[in-house]
């Protein structure tokens, strides 16, 4: 079996890893990104199994990533939706769906990210300073943390 932790390295990805590396986790993700979702939904959109969705939410529940609220109470329906941190996973899934478009999807991107402009939001990364879109090769890693 596999370890999933990351003892002893001091890096942000290791740590975000511990958190949403699990299988399945960034899918459910993607899922309640949408909109809030009933577990059936879950379920049925992600395709994972019950016992393991149930997992995945109780962790993410505990982590501050996902909460839920009753639907109705005279039945036992909960609806799960991201919370802020959560939401703060959008880049992620956004960079992931970017690669499996340009890797991974052989005719072409199964759906597209529309902006409230009506076009494509597409997948650029941009600096938060001047702007001007990331490419690797203009990177550097600096020690943090840098003062703001």
């Amino acid at each position: 079996m596999l370890k999933n932790d990351y003892l002893g390295q001091d890096c942000s990805v290791a740590r975000a890893l511990e958190v949403v590396g699990e299988r399945w986790t960034l899918l459910i993700v993607r899922e309640l990104l949408r909109r809030p979702r009933r577990f059936l939904e879950l379920k049925r959109l992600t395709g994972v199994a019950p016992n393991i969705l149930t997992t995945r939410l109780e962790r993410m529940a505990e982590m501050g990533i996902v909460e839920s609220s009753a639907v109705s109470d005279k039945r036992d329906w909960v609806e799960y939706r991201l919370t802020p941190k959560g939401r703060d996973l959008f880049p992620v899934v956004n960079a992931l769906m970017a690669w499996g478009d340009r890797y991974a999807a052989p005719s072409g991107p199964p759906v597209v990210v529309g902006h409230k402009c009506g076009h494509p939001a597409g997948h650029r990364l941009v600096c938060q300073c001047c702007g001007e879109e990331l490419r690797t090769e203009d990177l550097h890693i600096m020690k943090g943390p840098i003062p703001r």
